[in-house]
């Protein structure tokens, strides 16, 4: 049943289940200029609840410490400067690590971020209003995910347009995703079912 929830249409964003959290001390480090600034966007399973804190910079070495945290299913963005002199937004999503039962599930973590990352998108922009209504250009700023695996295949980076489009996108930009997904999920059941097979021959 989770799995069937999972692979359904993405959850709907609603306003009154998102808490912002602004990091104060960090931020007035930046005496009154918005960048740098990050975002992580944590989740409740059981209510449905999302937390977006707002903070100043974020480190390699703080990104590395969140990988490595229980936390594995939040999200991580981070405005950046490109070298035109544009803003660009980075998202990070953590597929899978060094464990294998992670790894084994990494097809499946790419498809469940790709399809509820508009969700996170939507979140960034209600959260942090202000700032783009003082900068509503950055609502044109470009949306590159970094997704973090250990596998190559899932160890990857997309570029997700301008960030009105990237949080509008919809099911259809995952059909190929989600067949990809159900064939690897056929494929590695009909292995797992020749294994045991083999195994019972044998016992008999």
């Amino acid at each position: 049943m989770q799995a069937a929830k999972l692979l359904g249409p993405p959850a709907t964003f609603n306003a009154a289940k998102l808490k912002v959290e602004f990091a104060g001390e960090e931020l007035q480090l930046l005496r009154g200029k918005p960048f740098p600034r990050a975002y992580t966007l944590t989740h409740c399973d059981f209510t449905a609840n999302l937390t977006l804190a707002v903070t100043g910079p974020m480190t390699g070495e703080q990104l590395r410490s969140w990988q490595s945290t229980l936390q594995r299913d939040d999200v991580v963005a981070e405005w950046k400067e490109a070298a035109a002199g544009e803003m660009t937004l980075h998202v990070h999503c953590f597929v899978s690590g060094a464990n294998l039962l992670q790894e084994l599930a990494a097809g499946f973590r790419y498809y469940v971020f790709s399809k509820e990352l508009p969700l996170v998108l939507k979140a960034v922009v209600h959260g942090d209003a202000a700032l783009f209504a003082e900068r509503p250009e950055l609502l044109e700023a470009k949306v590159w995910v970094h997704f973090h695996s250990s596998s190559r295949k899932y160890n990857r980076i997309e570029c997700w347009g301008p960030l009105r489009e990237a949080s509008k996108r919809n099911l259809l930009h995952l059909d190929g995703r989600l067949d990809e997904l159900q064939s690897a999920i056929t494929r590695r059941r009909r292995k797992w079912e020749t294994i045991f097979s083999a195994l019972v021959a044998l016992l008999l």
